[in-house]
């Protein structure tokens, strides 16, 4: 019963805080959903390979709902390149299905490894003053682009996070304005989602999993979970909205550099 409580309250608390991140920072809650989720199952006795892979899955599992809720506060704000999203969703589907794939083989083992790495390499670009410094004076529209969010969906895939820890670092070394790089994201974050959680949700795992499970995904945390998150993701957009360029910026990549730190020890502890 006690076990039960404790990841009832933790789902619920996870579920507000991971909403609230998703709509100001358009990162789908997965980034503070993975390695809460993590902490609870190892708490609870679950093996540490098959609970990583939980933990992401029913993360990613989240997001479709978080998502949704999320664009449509930024939608409200014209904070949201629908064109882009049309243009980048048949490369992030195919990369979110491969990453789903990806993470239930070979590389379940380096889950927490590329999770930090990628979530402090992100978290520098974003802490400094780098506005000016862009790659491109806007997105391009050649074939060869769609390399990027192919890469942007099955790594965020592997790591159960909606898009938005690499495509808002990506859109604004495009020079795109970091609000309407946060609101994309979160239209990136549903079209990684659904793929990546059918992936997950037929995944067969090869260690004892925690009851309530479908594959991969804790269906009793994403209950919990999702609700809060979808309750709480407008209130993140609303504060996006009233925070200047530099100071969301720097607010991401300081976020960012907690978790990849927590993460990254996590992998060597």
């Amino acid at each position: 019963m006690g076990d039960t409580l404790l990841l009832g309250a933790a789902a619920l608390a996870t579920g507000l805080v991971g909403g609230f991140i998703s709509g100001l920072f358009g990162v789908g809650g997965g980034i503070v959903i993975v390695p809460v989720l993590d902490t609870v199952l190892g708490s609870l006795g679950v093996d540490a390979p098959v609970r990583m892979q939980v933990a992401v899955a029913t993360s990613l599992a989240t997001i479709v709902p978080t998502s949704i809720a999320s664009a449509r506060a930024h939608h409200r704000r014209g904070a949201v390149d629908l064109e882009l999203a049309r243009r980048w969703a048949p490369a992030l589907i195919v990369g979110a299905a491969a990453g789903s794939w990806l993470a239930t083989g070979a590389l379940a083992g380096v889950l927490p490894a590329l999770f930090g790495t990628v979530a402090a390499i992100m978290a520098v670009k974003m802490v400094l003053p780098m506005e000016t410094r862009v790659l491109a004076p806007a997105v391009p529209t050649g074939a060869l682009v769609q390399a990027v969010p192919l890469t942007i969906g099955s790594v965020s895939s592997m790591m159960g996070i909606g898009g938005g820890t690499l495509s808002v670092p990506a859109l604004t070394l495009m020079n795109q304005p970091v609000h309407r790089a946060v609101g994309t994201a979160n239209l990136f974050g549903l079209a990684i989602a659904l793929p990546g959680t059918v992936g997950y949700l037929l995944a067969q795992p090869d260690a004892p999993i925690p009851p309530g499970n479908i594959g991969l995904v804790s269906i009793p945390a994403l209950l919990l979970i999702a609700p809060a998150s979808v309750l709480a993701a407008p209130w993140g957009a609303r504060l996006a909205h009233r925070l200047d360029r530099r100071r969301l910026a720097a607010s991401f990549g300081a976020f960012l550099l907690v978790v990849a730190a927590r993460m990254i020890y996590r992998n060597f502890s």
